[in-house]
Formats: structure tokens, C-alpha cells, sequence
């Protein structure tokens, strides 16, 4: 274990919703700090992907500032990557919200619109079921409650899908793979359940 706290960079892109990131991270004992520009990045254990907003603004401020190819070179030197809600998303190859965008290309798979039929966005409170064990331990169960925001979703492979929610079809709620984690809600408007999965990153961040 480290013997200093994780260190995490939250990338600020203009997505909005950093001050309850960096202060859930805080709760959890993170020192993080918000990275305006790529490289902020340097010197954090993990690099945080907040977001709210639409897919495509958001995929071209982060390519046209530096930081798709700044995060790749993040994971390559053995640093973990969180994405949370559109930063999720952005874990992917594309997305199809308001045309066809490019994603960091992580993650296997495409973001598109939930199913016709269902009230959007999905707002509010809807339970997980954990599908695999994740490759470091997160502490969540099968029917515990986390809050969600979102017009769109992954369609993730099933060997990166830990977890999903049902809302007419099964939405990935938490990905991972290798050092790379999404979480389709927000954990820091999750209560205890969002600040455990936060400490059970916290925790192997440490341990790495």
C-alpha cells in the first residue's frame, strides 16, 4: 500500500459536475485536483472523466485540447482511467447521439439511444445487478440502488460489463477493463453505495 493518498486529475472539459466529483473523491480520501489542460494529468495515480452534456461537444474539446492522446499515454504508463456518466460513454469507439461521434476507443462498442418506449433521460434511482466479478474488488451487490442521468448508453461487451440496470433492455452500468472503469451513473450523488465504489477504487489504486 501507498503510504501517500491516491492522487486523481479530474479532467475539466467544460461537462460541468467537478465540485461533487472532487469532493466525493476528497471523502474518500483522494487528493485530486481538476486538470484544465493535458498536462495536468502528469503526477495522478488515476485520471477522472466526469461529465454531463451531450457526446459530441464534449468528444471535440477533449481531442482538440490534447487530452484523447494525453489520457492513451496516461493508461500506457500503468495509470487507471474512471470515466462517470458521459465520461463513461467517452470510453467507447463512437457514439450516435445527434450523429456519429469518435470516443477514446477503449472500450469495445457503440453508445446509442435508449429503447423507444421508455421515458428519457432515465432519471433517478434504479438497481444493479452484478453480472461478473470485477478485476479489483468494488464492494457493490446485486440490488443495491445508484442514481442515474442519461438519454443514451453502451452497448458494451459482455466480458467488460460488470454490472447493469434494467431500463428495457440491460444498460451497462459498470465496465472495466485492465486499469479502465466506467460507471454509467454518478457515484458521488449515489449516497454510501457510490462513496464504497469510490473506496473500492481508492483501494486498489493503492495496492497497484
Amino acid at each position: 500500500m501507498k503510504d501517500t493518498a491516491c492522487r486523481a486529475a479530474v479532467v475539466d472539459y467544460g461537462a460541468g459536475n467537478l465540485h461533487s466529483v472532487e469532493r466525493a473523491l476528497a471523502r474518500v480520501g483522494f487528493a485530486a485536483w481538476r486538470a484544465v489542460r493535458p498536462e495536468a494529468l502528469d503526477g495522478a495515480d488515476v485520471v477522472v472523466l466526469p461529465g454531463v452534456g451531450a457526446f459530441g461537444p464534449a468528444s471535440r474539446r477533449l481531442r482538440e485540447e490534447g487530452f484523447f492522446e494525453a489520457i492513451r499515454a496516461a493508461l500506457r504508463e500503468g495509470r487507471w482511467l474512471v470515466g462517470l456518466c458521459l465520461g463513461m460513454q467517452m470510453l467507447f469507439e463512437e457514439s450516435e447521439e445527434d450523429g456519429t461521434h469518435e470516443g477514446l476507443g477503449l472500450l469495445a462498442g457503440r453508445v446509442v439511444r435508449l429503447p423507444d418506449g421508455m421515458k428519457v433521460p432515465h432519471m433517478g434511482w434504479n438497481t444493479l445487478t452484478v453480472a461478473r466479478g470485477c478485476p479489483f474488488p468494488l464492494g457493490v451487490r446485486s440490488g443495491e440502488y445508484v442514481y442515474f442521468v442519461h438519454s443514451f448508453y453502451a452497448r458494451a461487451r459482455e466480458e467488460d460489463t460488470v454490472a447493469w440496470t434494467p431500463y428495457g433492455v440491460r444498460v451497462p452500468a459498470i465496465v472495466a477493463a485492465g486499469r479502465v472503469l466506467g460507471f454509467q451513473f454518478h457515484p458521488e450523488k449515489s449516497g454510501e453505495v457510490g462513496l464504497r465504489l469510490l473506496r473500492g477504487l481508492a483501494g486498489a489504486v493503492g495496492r497497484s
